[in-house]
């Protein structure tokens, strides 16, 4: 696939995504959701040899603005819930990749922009960051999974009081509600994700990939969390990458993972 609204950049196993829609703030529309679909469920899929993602958006002023109302416009109930299971979808192949994705968030991360940056596993905000679910002002409610993710995020009492009014919350106020992982000075948060997938490189890839199956599970109504986590855990004892890591613990030595 030829890419157009995301630029994409490896390093030494680590893929910086660049949502580039700068003049729009990177806002999302069709053409960019079906990249970043593609992307996750076809190009990167399945690759072993992927420490991980950090998804960040062009400029200064945007991580994601929110989705592109223009295409809003011409919807009715059925087109509409299309459109929101699309986006949710999309979000899901997010949250259920086998790598950690970081979200590098530059700017405004407000309606789909916030559903997205809370699709990945960690967020690391600029101090100038802002993140809101404004949809109530426009007479409609968040789609991609706002109304569920922020519930989970920073519970339900200040979640329902954004969600309603559509107030934006700053990097701190983010931070000191568990939304983020970590606010930076601007210009800092790709580094900061880099450093966070490069920590979680080291260690074992068939376990960071089955942590990551085991949390998702406990927030999915058809999925028992705790069943689950017995079922990786003994996936995970069976590898060979438990029997280096367990020797390398005894041995007192870094160990050494195949990812088998």
């Amino acid at each position: 696939m030829t890419y157009k609204d995301l630029d994409i950049r490896e390093n030494n196993g680590i893929v910086t995504l660049t949502i580039s829609r700068e003049k729009a703030l990177n806002a999302l529309n069709t053409p960019t959701m079906l990249e970043l679909r593609h992307f996750f469920t076809e190009d990167a899929a399945g690759r072993s040899d992927l420490k991980g993602v950090v998804l960040t958006g062009a400029g200064e002023k945007a991580f994601v603005a929110g989705a592109d109302i223009k295409e809003f416009l011409g919807l009715d109930a059925e087109s509409g819930q299309a459109l929101a299971q699309r986006g949710q979808d999309v979000f899901f192949a997010i949250e259920r990749f086998h790598r950690p994705v970081v979200a590098a968030v530059n700017g405004f991360a407000l309606g789909g922009g916030c559903e997205l940056a809370m699709a990945c596993h960690l967020r690391v905000a600029s101090e100038k960051a802002r993140f809101g679910q404004p949809e109530v002002n426009l007479g409609i409610i968040p789609g991609y999974g706002g109304t569920q993710r922020l519930i989970q995020y920073i519970g339900k009492t200040k979640a329902v009081e954004l969600l309603l009014t559509g107030d934006m919350l700053s990097a701190a106020d983010a931070l000191r509600l568990g939304l983020v992982n970590y606010v930076v000075e601007p210009g800092a948060e790709v580094e900061k994700a880099v450093e966070l997938i490069e920590k979680i490189a080291a260690k074992g890839p068939i376990a960071v990939a089955k942590v990551i199956d085991a949390v998702n599970a406990y927030f999915q109504y058809d999925l028992d969390g705790f069943a689950r986590e017995v079922a990786n855990f003994g996936q995970t004892t069976a590898t060979e990458d438990f029997r280096e890591g367990a020797s390398a613990f005894i041995e007192k030595r870094t160990a050494n993972f195949q990812g088998r």
